[in-house]
């Protein structure tokens, strides 16, 4: 905290009161841009990005080039200097799609030497190989519980097993007693690929206990970032050419696999709930082979860079990021085939163009340099912003703090704020200061169970080890129910992913005015601040991925 009172008044900025009860005073310039934000310019923003002709702005598409050019235009317009590759304000992502074959195997064979010929898309489904278009394996089975290895939480379903060359049977999810934000990492699949592979699995199938689920329906292919030479960048089912199969198995499948061990299918959910691992070695062995075909294309990130005032400090950045891309044409919705993504994430996007106005006006910059980062293939896994945040247009170990926008859900007042991940770090005082400073208040997350932390590009920048947040609305309501979530519910429920989310339905631009001034103030005080955001003692987040776990 005390890195607060240490920002330089030339700057434009003072602290005021005890850490617990900052107060912002700006001088005047800033003050006075920070006031020249309009609603309607947040409004003009969101009607071109969000208008058909832009057909939802998929990455690859025509539709997605007219946003890239309608953001690198307005960054040319305030004066904001390219930030991209080779003195431009593109990023180029290389991105495959990668399709199942129409017919995979899997057998099992018991430790008798009995088989059983599992069937394709009913019994089992196989996600496709980014890299390898065929692969036939064969590997023990361990299962592995959640397939998560926490020691520091009391927790680990590898202790007392040997994977290694085995194929681990994992089940979704994480103990009851996980933080909200640890259980949504810890359940994130990238996190059990990791795991896996540090261990020696050879492969991992995600198993349901669930007797009315089917398998997961993987036809319409998953994404990648591929590099120059054709191999995995980034990736959220892929990590690494260890991981040689990853599959979901059905609830019947399951309950066969662990015929022998004493595990019951039917209690073994709750088992693991309570943090009570389960793991064991299982009596089968696994013989698949599946097949993998691409489709190879390229998209880009945007990005505009201030550069700071300071001869040493401009060479570090905060990053503001929004995502671009939306899911472009797919399945009518009352008659609506275009998913206009004018809340997700036309409204983010406007907020970030906003927002490096209010630093193009100011004639003394802050301290440090600042990054406006548009971000494509969100939709697709946060390619995108994993892709920048991992080999950024500037030294990565430069970059001091990432504030994400993604669907500030501008419908009703912004009385109060959720600062989604600046509890892990020193930024959480930022946010109070800048929330503070507009009146409002900082809640904590009204809805833990959406697991948002790692569902938007800030997460990207944590698992590089870069304090991150992304601000979402608080439940605060003028009426005093303060229960702005279960309108935001109701909103979700008619327009999220739909074609419903267009230009034409609810906004209240007002909110999408505070909701730039605020992202701006947190940035404007960490770009002048004297010391960097740091991980809190301890903290999860900062343990695996902060630059001193590194």
């Amino acid at each position: 905290m005390k890195r607060l009172l240490f920002l330089a008044l030339s700057c434009g900025l003072l602290l005021q009161g005890s850490a617990f009860a900052q107060s912002l005073a700006l001088d005047k310039p800033v003050e006075k841009s920070l006031k020249k934000v309009k609603p309607n310019d947040v409004k003009a923003h969101i009607k071109y990005l969000a208008d058909d002709r832009l057909l939802g702005r998929k990455p690859g598409t025509e539709g997605y080039q007219m946003a890239v050019d309608y953001v690198v235009e307005h960054y040319q317009k305030a004066g904001i200097e390219p930030g991209g590759e080779n003195g431009t304000y593109l990023q180029l992502v290389r991105l495959r799609q990668s399709f199942p074959g129409k017919e995979a195997s899997m057998v099992l064979a018991d430790s008798m030497g009995t088989e059983l010929q599992l069937t394709y898309n009913k019994d089992f489904s196989v996600y496709p190989h980014a890299e390898e278009p065929e692969v036939s394996m064969e590997a023990p089975l361990v299962f592995a519980g959640y397939g998560i290895s926490a020691p520091d939480l009391g927790y680990d379903d590898y202790a007392g097993i040997d994977v290694t060359g085995k194929i681990v049977v994992v089940m979704r999810g994480a103990p009851t007693s996980f933080p909200s934000t640890v259980s949504a990492y810890s359940r994130d699949m990238m996190t059990v690929l990791k795991i896996a592979a540090e261990k020696g699995a050879v492969g991992v199938i995600v198993a349901t206990d669930n007797p009315k689920a089917g398998v997961a329906n993987l036809e319409r292919g998953t994404y990648s970032v591929m590099d120059p030479n054709g191999k995995v960048a980034v990736s959220r089912n892929y990590v690494s050419d260890k991981i040689r199969v990853l599959a979901n198995i059905n609830a019947a499948t399951f309950e066969q696999l662990l015929k022998g061990t004493g595990l019951e299918v039917a209690k073994l959910g709750e088992q693991l709930k309570q943090g009570k691992p389960a793991s064991t070695p299982l009596t089968h062995t696994l013989r698949t082979s599946y097949t993998s075909s691409y489709k190879d294309f390229e998209s880009h990130n945007v990005i505009g860079k201030i550069t700071g005032a300071d001869p040493q400090l401009q060479n570090e950045y905060v990053v503001h990021s929004a995502h671009l891309d939306h899911v472009g044409v797919g399945r009518a919705v009352n008659g609506d085939s275009i998913y206009n993504g004018a809340h997700d994430n036309a409204s983010g996007v406007a907020s970030v163009l906003e927002i490096g106005k209010i630093y193009s006006r100011l004639k003394e910059k802050p301290k440090r340099s600042v990054l406006f980062v548009m971000v494509t293939a969100e939709e697709m896994g946060l390619l995108g912003s994993a892709y920048f945040a991992r080999y950024p247009t500037v030294p990565v170990e430069q970059i001091v703090a990432n504030i994400n926008t993604d669907m500030p859900t501008i419908i009703a007042p912004l009385l109060s704020v959720v600062g989604l991940g600046s509890n892990h770090s020193t930024l959480e005082n930022e946010v109070a200061a800048a929330a503070q400073h507009l009146g409002m208040t900082v809640e904590e997350d009204p809805e833990p169970e959406q697991m948002r932390f790692i569902r938007s590009d800030q997460y990207s920048f944590v698992m590089q080890g870069i304090p991150a947040l992304h601000i979402k609305y608080g439940n605060k309501t003028k009426d005093g129910q303060n229960n702005l979530n279960k309108q935001v519910e109701q909103w979700r429920a008619i327009h999220y992913h739909k074609p419903q989310d267009n230009f034409n339905n609810t906004f209240d631009y007002n909110a999408g005015k505070k909701y730039v001034q605020l992202n701006f103030l947190i940035s404007y005080q960490v770009a002048n601040a004297t010391e960097r955001p740091n991980w809190k003692a301890g903290d999860f987040f900062g343990s695996r991925f902060g630059r001193q776990a590194n």
